[in-house]
């Protein structure tokens, strides 16, 4: 690896640390179109640099970008706070004006007899392959002041993302603290310019955290994947844009980013599609189940009393044998599906066949049963006694709520119903809320 190709690998691995960090406050806050509108509005102020100079001076026209990002920051804020315009047509109003003025200036530089060599068209798409050793010192220089602010402004930040009422109660300064962390966005924004240009820095500020945020619920966490993922992109576009001449280092960049954000959003763990979509049939298959036995064990209620056993939660010792049509009946399931989930049970042995052509709980299946009766009728004298619903409408309110009902939530619908004194002695003998339609 040549010595230019380390520079840019460091260059922009440093502003994905940099971007990826105070990117996630914007995502966090919904003002992820604010790091786009920043990059559009700061392109005027370069050309005006340029202009006012008459010659292409980095640490001007980064300066110049500065002043019109914060213009263009104060616009959008003063927008929003004085007129009844919302904040995303107050971005959208900036983002497309200030790129107009400066393709507008743009042109006219050109037209100028020195201003093809302005390179000026760089701060469009970017040129990373021109960064040299002061460039990213003065990246590493603003990552540093990133990191080391939002560690200690780490609790300011995050009550003004999560809750910023509350925190101007607490009489906290946040409109402070708003300056600062835009402050901190409009200073990231300009540093990568000359690396990914306006049209690419809106992404090095929004992809990381907004990838971050599928793989954890913990904001400390958030902000060190987002790090993390604005590493691994600028270093990784960098790499691929260095081995291949054709391959300009921004759009590689962006690209790369982009399918980390569609790994992380098809397989993160928590909030991925993937382990979303599993969960779901997870439960409808669960659901399916519960309501099987539910329905098996309502029909054995209708055939033979209820005799109660000395080992619960069982509340009888065996079950009679109901048809797929008795099935039918009472659940708005066609034969085939209801084949389809007793054949389930089978396999989990909590259903046997009763040839001919009927089906009971086995012991496994009755106690199982058993506790998803209870807990439906739990949540049905709940509904009826604390929320007032009639006996004759609670079922179907209670079969819907039912199967997400964790240990924690049905342990606190006993204490509530043991303190009104309705909760049943015996764990077994809970009897239904309301006469159970016979199927026969």
């Amino acid at each position: 690896m040549d010595y230019n190709t380390l520079i840019v690998l460091s260059g922009t691995g440093l502003l994905g640390i940099a971007s990826g960090v105070i990117g996630s406050y914007a995502v966090l806050r919904r003002r992820a179109l604010m790091g786009d509108a920043l990059a559009h509005a700061s392109l005027p102020g370069i050309c005006v640099a340029y202009l006012i100079l008459g010659e292409r001076n980095l640490p001007a026209m980064l300066f110049g970008a500065l002043i019109a990002g914060s213009v263009g920051v104060l616009i959008i804020t003063l927008l929003r706070h004085t007129t009844r315009i919302k904040e995303d047509a107050a971005i959208g109003m900036v983002l497309s004006v200030s790129f107009g003025l400066g393709m507008v200036l743009l042109r006219n530089i050109q037209n100028q007899p020195s201003g093809n060599r302005a390179g000026l068209n760089a701060y469009i798409y970017g040129k990373a392959a021109s960064m040299v050793r002061s460039d990213v010192e003065m990246i590493s220089a603003v990552c540093a002041v990133v990191l080391i602010v939002s560690c200690l402004l780490y609790k300011e930040f995050k009550l003004l993302s999560f809750d910023r009422a509350f925190a101007a109660t607490q009489g906290w300064p946040t409109l402070a603290l708003d300056i600062v962390m835009m402050g901190l966005l409009v200073t990231v924004t300009v540093v990568g310019l000359p690396a990914v240009g306006v049209v690419m820095m809106a992404a090095m500020l929004i992809i990381p955290g907004a990838s971050a945020r599928f793989w954890t619920e913990r904001l400390g966490v958030m902000l060190l994947l987002a790090a993390v993922f604005g590493l691994m992109t600028g270093v990784v576009g960098t790499w691929a844009s260095a081995a291949n001449a054709a391959l300009t280092a921004g759009p590689v960049i962006v690209l790369v980013g982009t399918a980390g954000f569609v790994i992380s959003m098809l397989f993160a763990p928590g909030r991925g599609i993937v382990a979303r979509a599993a969960r779901y049939l997870a439960l409808r298959r669960r659901t399916a189940r519960e309501n099987v036995l539910r329905t098996l064990y309502e029909l054995a209620e209708q055939a033979q009393p209820i005799v109660p056993s000395d080992q619960p939660p069982t509340g009888m010792t065996a079950t009679s044998p109901c048809t797929i049509e008795q099935l039918t009946r009472l659940r708005a399931w066609t034969p085939a599906h209801a084949h389809r989930l007793l054949n389930r049970c089978i396999r989990d042995g909590l259903v046997r066949p009763a040839p001919p052509d009927r089906f009971t709980l086995t012991p496994k299946g009755l106690a199982a049963a058993a506790a998803v009766v209870r807990k439906h009728r739990l949540w049905e004298m709940f509904l009826i006694h604390e929320a007032n619903i009639a006996a004759d409408h609670v079922d179907r309110d209670a079969d819907s709520i039912e199967h997400v009902l964790g240990p924690e939530t049905l342990a606190h619908l006993e204490r509530l119903l043991r303190q009104e004194k309705r909760l049943p002695e015996k764990r077994d003998t809970i009897a239904s809320t309301h006469d159970i339609p016979n199927p026969t």
